[in-house]
């Protein structure tokens, strides 16, 4: 019997995959299917796929060409899937011609003919888009708006920054076709509002986008009050509008990865999250400017929030802060939280540097992700038994924006049914967290 094997995203499934997949099936006796899983696709960069891996498997086995499907997860995992499955002939699209004649060596190297005028890519991009309009032209937004290239769907068509000399060297930077003059100016050329400017203006800005009807997605710290978060949210919700937090740790696979190991209770109960952000800056930057909501706490907690939520959930009963504090803002705080059964703590800083790593405690055994945890593309599951540990390697591509950017597009195409990473309940209770410390709740100054 002749084994032929190929591999596909399949997304969109059309035409073409069906005369790809049948070509495949006349080279011989029994077809295999690979389909490639969103996790490996996010990995390769590929953040336009529509459909998810299982609506993808049902579209290939719906065909009834494959004998076989199996679930394509890993760089490298061709050679192994050929010597496992005893394949004869490995066939792929002719657009890849000449890419995979390395497989020769374990078997015949077939290129098929596509089929012309059709296209996943094709099909995508007869979808609706998403027009977003930048507030703010910051570092943040210069990522930001190379980042969106890789998601389809999402078209940045306008700009606004008060200071027009700014956001003119901005848009011709970025070749973002409308350098708005206004607010009204900007709304007019999109349907949605990516917020980058400095944290004390996210509320307003974001108040302004809703009510005018834009979707919204804005940079942390998201607002300073637990009244200000509910209100937004309200409003988004009467209009049915998308708001989301640009919180891009929760976005990219580790983190989600690491979040369903520990709900599957790999260390047993978590007793324990510990988490530093820290970063030495100069005493100069509007970071560290008081009168404008400057500091660690506004500039970083969030980050360690996320993890003590949602690892241990947003019911604590108690927080202390510790701040070293310079010129009225806080160079280094450190929080502590109690819950019922389990404590967790966090260090931000912009004048302390300490080691920005982060560690989950359990009754059965830890978490350890190294510094830079908010970023990281690995963590390791450490045991009392060293021969039990093991290590996840889940990288991100790019600045990790485009992982954000690709859940807002499809929240919107998708009238707002997409999952959310960070719900309203965390993103609310980050800004009670901030709210509290401004007011000195606990506030412990050293």
């Amino acid at each position: 019997m002749k084994k032929v094997i190929t591999y596909g995203t399949y997304d969109l499934f059309h035409q073409g995959h069906y005369n790809l997949l049948k070509r495949a099936k006349n080279l011989g006796d029994y077809l295999i299917v690979g389909v490639t899983t969103d996790n490996f696709d996010l990995e390769r960069g590929k953040m336009n796929t529509c459909n998810n891996v299982m609506e993808r498997i049902e579209a290939v086995k719906a065909t009834g060409l494959a004998d076989q499907i199996v679930i394509e997860e890993y760089r490298g995992q061709k050679i192994d899937d050929i010597q496992k499955y005893g394949v004869d002939i490995f066939a792929i699209g002719s657009d890849w011609e000449g890419y995979f004649d390395y497989l020769n060596e374990f078997c015949k190297v077939v290129y098929l003919p596509r089929t012309e005028g059709i296209s996943s890519t094709q099909l995508r991009k007869e979808r609706p888009t998403v027009n977003i309009g930048v507030i703010g032209t910051g570092s943040i937004a210069s990522r930001f708006v190379p980042e969106s290239d890789n998601v389809n769907s999402a078209i940045i068509t306008a700009a606004y920054n008060p200071n027009l000399t700014e956001n003119t060297a901005f848009c011709e930077q970025f070749k973002v076709p409308v350098t708005a003059h206004s607010l009204d100016e900007l709304y007019k050329n999109c349907n949605a509002v990516y917020i980058a400017s400095p944290h004390y203006t996210h509320y307003e800005y974001a108040k302004s986008s809703l009510m005018a009807g834009k979707h919204v997605l804005c940079e942390t710290p998201f607002v300073f009050s637990k009244d200000q978060a509910e209100e937004l949210y309200q409003i988004a919700e009467e209009k049915s509008l998308v708001l989301m937090v640009a919180l891009k740790t929760a976005y990219t696979p580790a983190f989600g990865h690491l979040f369903s190991l520990l709900k599957s209770r790999v260390i047993g109960d978590i007793v324990e999250v510990n988490a530093s952000v820290t970063t030495l800056t100069d005493e100069k930057s509007e970071k560290l400017d008081s009168t404008r909501i400057g500091g660690s706490m506004s500039e970083n907690a969030c980050f360690p929030l996320l993890p003590i939520f949602k690892f241990l959930g947003t019911d604590f009963r108690n927080i202390n802060f510790y701040s070293k504090m310079k010129n009225n803002v806080d160079m280094f705080t450190k929080a502590v939280f109690r819950y019922d059964h389990a404590v967790a703590s966090f260090q931000v800083g912009l004048g302390v540097k300490t080691e920005g790593s982060m560690t989950i405690a359990g009754t059965r055994g830890y978490v350890y992700v190294p510094a830079p945890w908010w970023k990281t593309d690995y963590f390791e599951v450490r045991y009392e038994d060293q021969n039990q540990n093991k290590k996840y390697f889940y990288p991100f591509v790019g600045e990790g924006l485009r992982y954000e950017i690709k859940d807002f597009v499809a929240s919107i195409l998708s009238n707002g049914s997409c999952f959310s990473k960070v719900s309203k309940n965390e993103n609310v209770k980050m800004a009670e967290v901030q709210e509290m410390y401004i007011k000195g709740n606990n506030l412990f100054k050293i």
